[in-house]
């Protein structure tokens, strides 16, 4: 997959399909868009094609700084490329780039940087300068620039913000399986293993802490999860806990996880958690002695999920 982080960079000659949004979290009402446009790419000879912008543009227009996504870019560019997609555009939004009117819109991204056959786009798509233009405006433009226009159904689109609603009420609400049902797959965290204060050690638990350099990561609720990972090359089952640490009056938020039957230093390796099973909320306990106790239940109900989901 051709990835580019510029929309005018190095023009050339390849004719394109194209679809534009943020596709966050990419899962199951995107990838049927997604399969759409990589289908009619190949039977037209088309590169298929997705516009999307970063920052989003609810953080540049309306300063939304405490918008949460699903999918780091890099989570999401690893995904997309999955999905058999040739192209992905990941262009900077600015207040600048939001004022361009629908016609320079259509005439310099469109036509003259992508150099668009066919937009495969949501009824309901609206864009150019204060999103004034619609798809019929987009029909009117097809016509003068030489280009279709597809819409993508109203049931499709409404799947598409029913499923990225549903994912991210389930994950504030911990409830990680209905997430993974309407992404498709594990919801993950991706991230840098750092140095911690050592507690988990002293407690039979060591953990590596996870740092997720992205603020923008939608992080899911506190608490307790079954999790697993791939190092090395080797699927690696554990217990995480994002949260503050209250039995040790912890004050800052972390992400530590504790992997079963793993010894080796993780100590600077970057790592991706996905999450299986939210098995508690985060609690005080009276002392490290109750703390510890209850991290061995959480590990004997860690195992027994696994043995029965992941056999």
């Amino acid at each position: 997959m051709i990835v580019k982080r510029n929309l005018f960079d190095k023009k050339d000659n390849h004719h394109t399909v194209v679809t534009i949004g943020t596709f966050d979290g990419v899962h199951v009402g995107h990838k049927k868009i997604i399969e759409k446009l990589v289908a009619n790419a190949r039977a037209n000879s088309l590169r298929s094609t997705i516009l999307t912008f970063f920052p989003h543009p609810r953080m540049v227009l309306q300063q939304a700084s405490d918008l949460k996504l699903l999918n780091t870019l890099d989570e999401k560019m690893e995904i997309l490329e999955a999905t058999g997609l040739e192209q992905l555009i990941i262009h900077p939004f600015t207040k600048e780039f939001s004022r361009m009117t629908a016609e320079e819109f259509v005439r310099d991204v469109l036509v003259g940087a992508l150099q668009t056959k066919k937009v495969i786009i949501g009824y309901d798509h609206r864009f150019g300068r204060n999103r004034t233009a619609t798809i019929e405006d987009l029909r009117v433009f097809g016509e003068r620039y030489g280009f279709e226009v597809e819409q993508i159904s109203a049931e499709e689109i409404d799947e598409v913000s029913v499923s990225s609603t549903k994912i991210r009420k389930a994950l504030d609400e911990g409830d990680v399986e209905t997430a993974n049902e309407y992404l498709g797959y594990e919801y993950m965290l991706s991230g840098n293993i750092t140095r911690g204060k050592g507690l988990g050690r002293q407690l039979d638990f060591p953990t590596a802490n996870l740092h997720i350099e992205e603020s923008y990561k939608l992080i899911p609720k506190n608490g307790v999860y079954v999790v697993k990972s791939r190092i090395d090359d080797r699927e690696v089952f554990g217990m995480m806990n994002i949260g503050y640490n209250p039995t040790v009056n912890g004050t800052e938020k972390t992400i530590e996880v504790h992997f079963f039957d793993f010894q080796e230093d993780l100590y600077e390796k970057n790592i991706r958690v996905l999450l299986l099973h939210r098995l508690r909320e985060e609690t005080r306990f009276d002392s490290i002695d109750e703390l510890k106790q209850q991290l061995y239940k959480d590990k004997e109900r860690s195992l027994a999920y696994i043995s029965r989901s992941h056999a």
